[in-house]
């Protein structure tokens, strides 16, 4: 069952081209719970825990765009990598 998410990405001050800050929101849905992912990667000390989170709601909200277009140009190339990362970086996890 998937998980459902809503991602607010706030700028938090104004350019001097706009003139305000932007908000920019949507939906999403992944098939693992995203939230105890961060603090897995937290776990592996791969990164400062301040990075954590973005690279890892970047990794997977990427990683399921990838999936469902593996085999379009120009994620079919990088899908074999990709899936090579995932397992190295998984390695590293404890275990839950």
């Amino acid at each position: 069952m998937p998980h459902a998410y809503r991602v607010i990405v706030q700028r938090l001050s104004a350019t001097p081209l706009d003139g305000e800050a932007g908000v920019l929101s949507f939906d999403v849905s992944n098939h693992d719970e995203i939230i105890q992912l961060v603090e897995r990667v937290k776990s592996c000390s791969i990164l400062p825990n301040e990075e954590a989170a973005a690279f890892t709601i970047g990794l997977k909200l990427f990683g399921e765009v990838m999936l469902r277009h593996r085999h379009e140009t120009p994620f079919a190339e990088l899908f074999p990598h990709f899936g090579a990362f995932m397992k190295r970086l998984k390695a590293q996890a404890p275990e839950q």
